[in-house]
């Protein structure tokens, strides 16, 4: 896909339900949206999977709800008042600001396009015969080209290191990057930019009543890590999720829902003995992969990336990558936090937030093992990958939207073939009966092949058609959305078949 393919799912997710643009009667607001009927079902099937995986499938692991506004210091302890900061510069010629950082990571791109259009042609030239991995080690034009993208990555982590943003605009003017807009390569110096909402609590404005919207919902877990560990008894290793809002005041909010400046996270903050990070660090990496990939969203879809410049917390870090519309973009992120972040509120709010080991009669602060989830990168990435245009074998096609069956907002639809003759009122006993497992439609509008069509293009997985025959044999007819394929079943054993193809459950049991 590309950005074509990117406007295709925008437009699709409007006129069916799934996102709006927020206040659009007002001319929208820039980088705000809003979750539609469809959409928000949606959110909440993915947040659903999230939590059933991380706290009701993990015995030491437990979820929590923390407040948006913490109180200021908090902020100062996590750094985020000195150092929550992106380097934007200026395009002298278009008046437009860019992340520096995103600049260079969309020049490496380009490189990364002419690589991948190698091994394509390479591959087509040798047929069955083709051995990627040995091509990308031996060819002499990949081989120049990730040389490359080896040495911008490498000057660009030593500039950010030293904080030499001085060293940034010179990295950006050797490489040519020019403004996409004007095409120049006018550019101001790199300065940085502190990315969070500022406001007042209470009635009396001032540095008094400063409060931040904040930025990630990782601190709401550390600062209540003691209240966790004593209430629940809690013996390390253990962790603490939560799903919740955080605000970033992003200068470059773009491509629909990828970024924006009000957003959800999932998180989950595992707590650790020191010495053991590089262990959880292995197995974390390999749980969330293996959650991304039970969707079926195309394992080639799915990419680790080391990053390049670690934050000042960890000693390890990577992102777990989806290739959407636009490219490989983070989509996860897996950190080894050390201790830093206990040890930095231990400080600020001088109360230990020390473990007393049992076993070693040690007291220690733990280390953190982290993952981090955008749940508004996830669902696109379930929208891009989900949307097709198919053709089907009499030549007709159809537009589909093949979400994971355990996600899809519309569960099932059930359809009364007419109008008439009792078969609305026996197709609405049928709804009755899975309404309460299940969010299900009832539609009788249109010819059965177009609401077919509807259902396919709102990712309905199952139509569960009522015909005359159902009035003797207590029997309905289900189509399977991929398949579409039809099997008769009795009513009576309708929700146990239903179940077991669209439960939250079918998603771990795949």
């Amino acid at each position: 896909m590309s950005d074509d393919g990117l406007k295709k799912i925008i437009s699709h997710a409007k006129e069916y339900g799934f996102v709006f643009p927020s206040s659009e009667i007002y001319d929208g607001l820039s980088a705000a949206y809003d979750y539609g009927q469809l959409g928000s079902e949606l959110k909440n099937n993915i947040k659903q999977y999230w939590w059933t995986a991380m706290v009701r499938m993990n015995e030491n692991i437990v979820g929590i709800d923390s407040a948006i506004f913490m109180h200021p210091t908090t902020w100062k302890a996590s750094g985020h008042v000195d150092a929550f900061n992106d380097p934007l510069i200026d395009n002298k010629d278009s008046k437009k600001r860019y992340r520096a950082d995103v600049l260079i990571e969309e020049h490496i791109a380009k490189i990364e396009g002419k690589i991948n259009k190698d091994v394509t042609k390479a591959a087509k030239r040798f047929g069955d015969d083709f051995d990627e991995a040995q091509f990308r080690s031996t060819n002499p034009q990949v081989l120049r080209r990730q040389g490359d993208i080896d040495g911008i990555n490498a000057k660009f982590k030593a500039a950010m290191d030293a904080e030499d943003l001085g060293a940034v605009k010179t990295l950006i003017e050797d490489l040519g990057i020019t403004c996409p807009v004007s095409g120049s390569k006018n550019w101001t110096d790199v300065r940085q930019f502190n990315l969070m909402f500022k406001t007042e609590l209470g009635a009396v404005s001032g540095d008094s009543g400063a409060v931040y919207l904040r930025p990630e919902t990782a601190q709401g877990i550390f600062v209540n890590y003691l209240n966790v560990q004593k209430s629940g008894r809690m013996k390390l290793p253990f962790g603490i999720a939560q799903i919740g809002k955080a605000f970033r005041n992003e200068i470059i909010a773009r491509q629909f829902i990828f970024r924006m400046r009000e957003f959800e996270q999932m998180e989950m903050q595992f707590f650790i003995k020191p010495g053991t990070q590089a262990e959880w660090y292995s197995h974390w990496k390999e749980a969330r992969i293996k959650w991304h990939k039970a969707l079926c969203l195309g394992e080639e879809n799915y990419r680790f990336h080391d990053h390049i410049k670690l934050a000042h917390y960890a000693d390890a870090a990577c992102d777990i990558e989806f290739n959407f519309p636009m490219g490989f973009k983070e989509l996860e992120g897996i950190h080894s936090r050390t201790d830093f972040d206990l040890k930095q509120h231990e400080e600020f709010s001088n109360k230990k937030l020390r473990y007393f080991d049992p076993e070693t009669q040690e007291s220690y602060v733990p280390c953190v093992l982290e993952t981090s989830i955008g749940l508004d990168r996830m669902f696109l990435a379930v929208l891009s990958s989900a949307l097709r245009e198919e053709t089907l074998e009499d030549g007709s096609t159809r537009t589909v939207m093949r979400i994971p069956f355990g996600l899809a907002p519309v569960k099932a639809a059930v359809l009364p073939l007419i109008k008439k003759d009792g078969l609305p009122e026996k197709a609405r006993e049928v709804l009755a009966k899975l309404q309460l497992h299940h969010n299900v439609q009832y539609d009788e509008k249109d010819a059965i092949g177009r609401r077919y069509r509807r259902q396919d293009a709102i990712g309905t997985p199952l139509c569960i058609t009522v015909d005359h025959d159902t009035l003797e044999d207590h029997a309905v007819t289900v189509r399977n959305r991929d398949t579409m394929q039809q099997e008769r079943i009795p009513i009576a054993e309708l929700n146990t078949h239903v179940d077991e193809l669209v439960s939250m459950a079918s998603l771990f049991t795949a």
